[in-house]
């Protein structure tokens, strides 16, 4: 099984979040393989370049370098455009960022691994499972 990683997770694993680490080991344990997608990369580079938080910088750069970094492919956007209308047509409104995290998720049959359970909830075909609690 493969879990896609949400950006807070990564920051848990970043600063060292025993909980979550943990989980992190225990699933790596048991064979599974870690990912992440590029927009998740994107919002944790651009935080760590902004605070200039170069030593965590370096600590991401050793995690990820073992995780796939996967690719925003069409069918990728296309399943996010379905997300987007789903929702809006059902009166939720659930920002770009995790609309496409979850299309990446889905297309890829991934488990998206999530302490923001509630603001995926509503998607349709997304597995979530939450290493906080």
């Amino acid at each position: 099984m493969t879990y896609a990683l949400d950006t807070n997770i990564v920051i848990h694993l970043i600063i060292g979040s025993t909980a979550v680490s943990a989980r992190f080991e225990e699933c790596l344990l048991e064979g599974n393989k870690i990912a992440i997608s590029p927009y998740v990369d994107f919002e944790v580079r651009r935080g760590l370049r902004y605070k200039n938080a170069t030593a965590k910088e370096r600590v991401y750069e050793r995690l990820c370098s073992n995780w796939e970094i996967g690719e925003m492919r069409r069918s990728v956007w296309l399943r996010a455009v379905n997300i987007y209308c789903d929702l809006r047509h059902k009166g939720f409104t659930v920002g770009d960022a995790d609309i496409l995290i979850a299309a990446y998720c889905i297309e890829n049959q991934y488990v998206l691994v999530t302490n923001n359970v509630n603001d995926y909830k509503d998607i349709l075909g997304l597995q979530l499972v939450d290493w906080v609690i």
